[in-house]
């Protein structure tokens, strides 16, 4: 979500930066890209580390609430996010919302779309283990596989921005693409890579998956 439909990143900067500030610490750039697609709970530990003086809930509590509040302030979409939602949406393609963000904010998100484009949300407080573990992305197929036993890892498409989010998608088994933003990724045969999902279609998603039917196994 954070990086790949919305550009709530540097929301998140900002909580993390007024957050080690007002302990008397001190925030780089270079911390806060540590933490992009990493869980609230691995997050908070490094700003206990900066000298964040409180416990671990109230660090995530905090930090939701200020990105929370400017969402609700404005929504910041990434570049064909909108457009590509709502053509699978429209082509009955079921979509779920794997994020390690937790559910208030996720909700707050959805909430602002025109349609109910989400299935149902794996958020990172409805996981023990955050990405890069795969948890997530595999609790996702399962539920998927409640109205379609036929179904399976090989069906799905993991849309990504962020190293975490990147390894966790990949460890499930399901076709991965990323989609840089904040961090540039290192190269990854295991995955496909596009710079924008402006003007990207859900052919463009089939072509995927036919791609990966024919060649199982080997690098995209």
């Amino acid at each position: 979500m954070d990086g790949t439909i919305v550009d709530t990143e540097q929301y998140w900067i900002e909580a993390e930066h007024a957050l080690v500030s007002a302990h008397g610490g001190r925030w780089s750039h270079e911390k806060a890209m540590q933490l992009v697609g990493q869980s609230l709970v691995f997050s908070a530990g490094i700003l206990q580390e900066a000298g964040v003086d409180l416990e671990v809930r109230e660090i995530i509590d905090t930090l939701t609430g200020h990105v929370v509040h400017q969402v609700r302030e404005s929504v910041p979409w990434r570049p064909g996010a909108r457009e590509l939602l709502d053509e699978l949406h429209t082509a009955g393609v079921r979509c779920a919302l794997v994020t390690m963000s937790e559910a208030p904010l996720a909700r707050e998100i959805v909430a602002s779309l025109p349609k109910p484009y989400f299935e149902f949300l794996v958020t990172g407080d409805t996981v023990a283990q955050g990405k890069p573990h795969p948890e997530a992305y595999l609790k996702a197929v399962e539920l998927l596989q409640q109205h379609d036993p036929e179904l399976d890892h090989r069906h799905c498409v993991a849309l990504e921005d962020s190293a975490p989010g990147v390894a966790a998608a990949v460890a499930s088994g399901v076709l991965t693409v990323a989609i840089p933003h904040i961090v540039p990724l290192p190269h990854d045969p295991r995955r496909a890579t596009w710079d924008t999902l402006a003007g990207r279609t859900v052919a463009d998603l089939e072509g995927l998956l036919a791609l990966r039917h024919e060649f199982t196994g080997a690098g995209l």
